[in-house]
């Protein structure tokens, strides 16, 4: 039987584009033996405001620890949580949905006592795949013999769970060897992220990049029809 990978690494509150990845994945490998990069989606991603897009970002300790890895990053302020929170619900209160997915969120926020950066991504990642009911089985990196470069060790992620195709965001043309791949019996499934279509936010100007919840907020059950890895999708 053929097996579809996605190896990422973990990020907060992702996009819709994350989630689509996960969805036409079988197997999900969170990719945090990877070295933790400042100033990325790993510890924050954008809401919608009244005043424009703002960030939400998880406090992380990094002074001397250059060369870290994702899932050894530690989170500096356990009060981190509650301001996200509080946050959230003055932006996307009167969002059509929102008292529907209330309960969900704030039970993680209000509960979030994690150490480790890897273990909150981890907890929003499954609770939005139940949310869209996707199916996908999760792993983490740490679990395989990673060996060779950076494309030798998603190969050797690959192999070791069986699959024949591995599925990747277009940014990782810059440096992935898809002919290494190919001698290696992995296919390789490029993502577009160009077809996604305008829901209806609460505040303008409209942007694709905020975090997915921003997507569920407004639009529901009718969420799925506004990503493309759906059969729901719009055409």
């Amino acid at each position: 039987m053929a097996i579809k990978i996605a190896i990422l690494q973990s990020n907060y509150i992702p996009w819709k584009g994350y989630f689509d990845i996960i969805n036409k994945a079988d197997i999900l490998v969170l990719y945090d033996d990877m070295q933790y990069t400042k100033r990325d989606w790993r510890n924050r991603n954008i809401i919608q405001t009244y005043n424009g897009l703002q960030w939400l970002t998880i406090p992380v300790i990094v002074k001397g620890r250059y060369l870290q890895k994702i899932r050894e990053t530690k989170i500096a302020d356990s009060n981190w949580s509650k301001k996200h929170w509080t946050r959230i619900k003055q932006n996307y209160s009167k969002s059509n949905y929102f008292e529907d997915y209330r309960d969900i969120f704030e039970n993680i926020y209000m509960n979030c006592n994690d150490t480790y950066l890897s273990e909150v991504n981890h907890k929003f990642i499954k609770a939005i795949m139940n949310i869209l009911d996707i199916k996908t089985d999760i792993r983490w990196s740490s679990d395989f013999d990673l060996t060779g470069n950076k494309t030798g060790k998603l190969i050797s992620i690959c192999k070791g769970c069986n699959a024949d195709t591995y599925i990747s965001g277009p940014s990782a043309k810059d440096y992935f060897d898809e002919d290494f791949a190919k001698k290696s019996n992995i296919n390789v499934e490029w993502m577009d992220y160009n077809n996604y279509k305008i829901y209806q936010q609460l505040h303008e100007p409209f942007s694709h990049q905020v975090t997915i919840l921003d997507l569920i907020f407004n639009e529901g059950p009718s969420a799925k029809k506004f990503m493309t890895s759906f059969k729901e999708s719009y055409e």
